[in-house]
């Protein structure tokens, strides 16, 4: 599947009438099993990003290249559609342009370019949001940075609860306004903030969180919301199971004795072992 119908697909989702939830992916393995089990959609979340790049806490410290590469190897290992969270663009509205520039040409389906202020600024303990008109600026350029237009341009927002919901409708309608295909909220808490967005703006709506009176997917599927994310648990679990295995090894627990080894069937599967020796005989002749 070549990028475009991915980004066709991914709009599919966002002019339905149903609630997804996506699939957390960090990597071409997790990518693979997320499309073998029926995700419609993978995401890829900044904090995942900088744990499987650099091992670090979400602080902004990989760099656009470092992100566009392991996007890239993402979406070349299968079919599935991948959301990027490219935080803030890297920089201003010119470096938004080209951080858009650099995932399309990755292969991401969409991305998201948000408010916040990032990197945290000198001596300010908690998150602070840029101003409108900055913002308004950095989707006009994210849009203006794209080749092709079936690539999805999610504008986001945390200021539900940096500042508060009049100054997160105000966001959402100027983001609208400019041309992003969609709108991504996180910080939402009740029924009445989303209600309250919902009602000034026609845009889909992709909900970093729905927990609480917000869990009802009836009422998310009312309000337009068509992706609802559910953490990045994988990546959470994949660096327990890594822990657990290497310790058992060092407190010497034999290879063969080993909880939460994989079967051979499913560790071919994730490989593609059988397109591969396919490709060994008709490509160098090897008949086993």
């Amino acid at each position: 599947m070549v990028p475009q119908e991915k980004r066709e697909a991914f709009r599919a989702i966002l002019s339905g009438k149903d609630v997804i939830r996506p699939g957390s992916v960090y990597d071409p393995i997790s990518a693979r099993i997320a499309e073998d089990l029926g995700f419609e959609l993978g995401l890829l979340g900044g904090s995942a990003a900088s744990l499987t790049i650099l091992g670090d806490p979400d602080l902004l410290l990989i760099t656009l290249s470092e992100l566009a590469e392991q996007v890239r190897r993402i979406c070349r290992a299968g079919k599935i559609p991948v959301l990027v969270d490219a935080d803030h663009g890297y920089g201003n509205a010119l470096n938004v342009r080209r951080t858009v520039q650099e995932l399309e040409a990755a292969g991401a389906a969409g991305l998201t370019i948000e408010d916040t202020l990032l990197p945290q600024a000198y001596g300010q303990a908690k998150p602070q949001v840029i101003s409108i008109d900055e913002g308004v600026g950095k989707m006009k350029a994210a849009l203006d940075g794209r080749s092709d237009l079936s690539l999805v341009i999610v504008g986001r927002t945390g200021a539900a609860s940096i500042a508060n919901i009049d100054d997160t409708v105000a966001r959402a309608k100027a983001y609208e306004a400019v041309g992003v295909d969609a709108l991504f909220f996180t910080g939402l808490k009740t029924r009445a903030e989303l209600q309250a967005i919902t009602a000034v703006t026609k845009l889909p709506i992709i909900m970093g969180s729905a927990d609480g009176e917000l869990a009802d997917t009836a009422f998310l599927a009312s309000q337009r919301v068509r992706v609802a994310n559910q953490g990045h648990a994988p990546i959470a679990v994949a660096t327990q199971a890594v822990y657990d295995t290497l310790k058992a090894l060092r407190d010497g627990t034999s290879p063969k004795d080993l909880k939460g080894l994989p079967s051979a069937e499913l560790t071919n599967r994730v490989m593609r072992s059988a397109d591969v020796k396919v490709r060994n005989e008709d490509f160098l002749g090897l008949k086993k």
